[in-house]
């Protein structure tokens, strides 16, 4: 899709979001920590010399971010529109998951809005835009060479965190440059961003620049890096006709705020609005993360807002007025990996499949036949999962049941009974306990059906519901599924999911066999919410179905690695949910106390 004119902004932000938008907002901490898989990064974008599309005022600028998939752009995030401003820098940060192993294509677009706030419109002019890859590629065309109606810049993003800062020119259709306009983006990658802070500023008996009225504070709050260079970390809002200001709240991260460094210098300037972007300077003061830290509890911490000219000029000047920091919040956020090392222990249950539709077991072409040789789908599903599982759980046992099938004595079906046929205990030694009862257990039972899985979910919901109470990250729970087919109980397991969502509780459903498994991505929230019948959401998405002859070829590995890449996630979103943190956090340095653990 080439850079068009006249394209308009995405569709606007929730109108909590709006309000902020004019001057700027800081990106909102995500709940939960990045997996360790991932490498998360930074992205600062600045614009200068933009094109000037108004008659009677200048641009009024907001940049795009989006990202190829399959073929398409997807918008991913965008920042917030500047007024009447040709050089703007954004306060919005964009926050990017890099993954070394694979080519993902970034487009950064930037337009003169035209609409409210950030709310865009047909109207919007378009002012110029970028192409960058995340990863590593073949180097684009050169300037002035057209490329499928795009003229792409080369910056990688491995290059661009390397070099901090990289700027290049905005291009219009078909390789035409956008006058003298560039963009800038600088890079941080993060590597331990263990949580954020929630500020709330206020200032009082601000300097007056205004003729008619009162002045209409904003306050700015930069990050000085090692370099001497100046990074924004956040915009207030403006307060209109205001010398005693009262901000709202807001969170920005540690890694922004100070770089998880307590003592590295913050620069804030307290700015009165103006429409035309000629914003009137108020004061300054400089002050460290360290320094903010006493405002936590009944304290505050306040600062002489200064004008350096000012105290040179005038004999008795004191300030331009006092910001104060009226409170502050440190919220700490938990990898997978602290809850992990604190103690908490993922307890497995392998539920399996013995409905008739699998075949008789003493057929070679049944799903569940023994051969001496080679194990079956079943098996190899089991044992691959089942051994990284293992060494999250410090007993080594694991709670292995049945379904569909008749068992004895009475040769009743059952949906949910223990394979080694002991209803007061249903847990097996290791993986290989899982084994050997399955093998045992094929000649005693009489695969029959429906294929019914709440009921086997619903069972380890009541016992994750009372690890639940004890209201400590002691325990999560993992229930492998592995089924030849599609469930017969839709509407009771789609309640029963929605249900486990609230608990300390993953799913993996792996289909074994040719079966069509269409309707078992319905589970799966990857492509829409999951809702109960009657409607309600689940809470988390905590389901993860993977149809096993995807893998036969290929590594256990693979198919692991698979079917467990979302339960990291899934850990700390519940934790984070319920404010649980790890049970025994791991050390904090002693240089630190926003140093990430390494």
């Amino acid at each position: 899709m080439p850079f068009a004119h006249g394209a308009a902004c995405p569709p606007s932000r929730p109108a909590a979001h709006r309000a902020m938008a004019t001057m700027g907002e800081a990106p909102e901490p995500s709940p939960q920590a990045p997996l360790a898989v991932l490498s998360k990064v930074e992205l600062r974008v600045s614009c200068k010399h933009l094109l000037d599309r108004d008659t009677l005022n200048k641009s009024d600028p907001c940049v795009l971010l989006l990202m190829q998939s399959q073929g398409q752009w997807m918008e991913v995030d965008r920042s917030e529109v500047i007024k009447s401003n040709l050089n703007p820098v954004f306060a919005k940060i964009f926050m990017v998951d890099y993954y070394f192993e694979e080519v993902q294509k970034l487009r950064f677009e930037v337009y003169d809005s035209h609409g409210h706030a950030g709310v865009g419109t047909h109207d919007d002019d378009f002012l110029g835009g970028m192409e960058c890859t995340v990863g590593q590629v073949s180097p684009h065309p050169p300037p002035g060479t057209p490329a499928s109606g795009v003229l792409s810049l080369t910056p990688t993003l491995s290059q661009i965190v390397a070099q901090k800062r990289v700027t290049k020119p905005l291009f219009l259709k078909y390789g035409k440059f956008a006058g003298k306009s560039t963009i800038t983006v600088i890079s941080e990658e993060i590597s331990g961003n263990n949580g954020y802070v929630e500020l709330a500023f206020r200032a009082k008996k601000l300097d007056d620049k205004d003729l008619f009225s009162k002045s209409d504070p904003f306050l700015e709050i930069y990050r000085i890096d090692d370099d001497r260079s100046e990074q924004l970390v956040y915009r207030t809002e403006v307060v209109k006709n205001n010398l005693s200001p009262i901000w709202e709240p807001f969170k920005v991260s540690l890694n922004s705020l100070c770089s998880c460094e307590e003592k590295r210098k913050l620069r804030c300037v307290v700015w009165d609005y103006d429409s035309r972007g000629k914003h009137d300077f108020i004061g300054e003061f400089f002050t460290t993360f360290e320094e903010m830290q006493k405002a936590m509890g009944e304290n505050k911490v306040q600062w002489d807002c200064m004008n350096p000219k000012y105290k040179i000029k005038k004999r008795n000047y004191k300030n331009s007025g006092v910001v104060v920091l009226l409170d502050l919040k440190i919220h700490r956020v938990y990898s997978f990996l602290d809850y992990i090392m604190g103690g908490c222990q993922i307890h497995f249950t392998v539920a399996i499949d013995f409905t008739a539709s699998n075949g008789d077991p003493r057929n070679s072409c049944s799903l569940h036949y023994i051969n001496p040789y080679q194990p079956n789908e079943y098996l190899k599903a089991l044992v691959a999962v089942g051994e990284i599982c293992q060494d999250y759980d410090s007993d080594k046992k694991f709670s292995a049941l049945g379904f569909g099938a008749r068992i004895p004595p009475k040769y009743e079906v059952s949906h949910d009974f223990a394979i080694n046929f002991n209803p007061d205990n249903d847990e097996c030694e290791g993986i290989q306990g899982v084994v050997e009862s399955y093998q045992s257990c094929l000649p005693k039972i009489q695969l029959y059906g429906p294929t019914n899985v709440a009921p086997i979910i619903s069972k380890v919901a009541r016992v994750a519901a009372d690890e639940e109470r004890t209201k400590e990250a002691s325990q999560y729970f993992i229930l492998l599924i592995l089924t030849d087919g599609v469930v017969t109980d839709m509407a009771d397991t789609r309640e029963a999911i929605v249900r486990a969502s609230y608990l300390p509780m993953s799913i993996i459903i792996v289909g074994v066999g040719n079966a069509d498994f269409t309707d078992m991505q319905i589970l799966d929230g990857d492509d829409g919410i999951l809702r109960s019948p009657k409607g309600e959401p689940v809470l988390r998405d905590i389901v993860q179905f993977v149809p096993f002859r995807e893998f036969k070829n290929a590594s256990p590995t693979a198919l692991a690695k698979c079917v467990l890449a979302e339960v990291p996630k899934q850990v700390v979103e519940y934790y984070s949910y319920k404010a649980f943190p790890p049970r025994c956090p791991r050390p904090e340095t002693p240089d630190s106390n926003l140093s990430s653990p390494q």
